[in-house]
């Protein structure tokens, strides 16, 4: 019964779960461990799965944390200090407003293009992989996990400053790599 069972896991999920790691985390070979570690523990923990949410709903709240666990783990292989952010941000000013040079611009999109949405997340995937692991970390728990800042720190082990340090970084270098890749002037 437990083959089968499993069997039906990979057949129903397996897809569904990989482009949800996918993009969380930026790296194809990643999220096929994750999903493999997935289907793992659900299959020693089958006993504990009492049916009160669905199958999908359990093993996606598995991932979620598998994804989260993978995030934990880069924090204790993270050896660089959070210096300030000042020092490599072109884009403000000391004062902490935007300087001339920049200032965002109009990126003039149709985001009701479909074919124009798909080739602006294959851009935003690139550039999701060229941020540190930590900047890509924050970034995805934040942005695609919907997580609250206080509970990033808390999963991560960081303070708030260097939450915040993170988040801006990722941010601007997203933002530099999607003009430089996607909004070509």
């Amino acid at each position: 019964m437990f083959e089968e069972k499993a069997t039906d896991w990979v057949n129903n999920y397996g897809d569904m779960l990989y482009r949800y790691a996918l993009p969380r985390v930026s790296d194809s070979d990643i999220a096929k461990d994750l999903v493999q570690e997935t289907f793992l523990a659900a299959w020693r923990n089958i006993e504990r799965f009492k049916g009160e949410v669905s199958e999908k709903n359990w093993l996606f709240t598995i991932l979620k944390n598998k994804i989260i666990d993978h995030y934990r783990k880069a924090v204790n292989r993270l050896t660089d200090s959070f210096p300030g952010v000042a020092d490599e941000d072109p884009y403000f000013e000391d004062s902490g407003h935007w300087s001339r040079e920049g200032t965002p611009k109009e990126w003039g999109i149709d985001y009701n293009n479909s074919v124009e949405t798909k080739e602006f997340y294959a851009v935003l995937e690139k550039c999701k992989s060229k941020l540190k692991d930590m900047q890509n970390a924050v970034f995805t728990m934040k942005y695609l996990e919907g997580m609250e800042s206080d509970e990033i720190c808390k999963e991560l082990n960081i303070t708030p400053s260097n939450y915040w340090v993170l988040l801006h970084r990722a941010k601007v270098q997203l933002r530099a790599c999607l003009e430089k890749n996607w909004f070509i002037q």
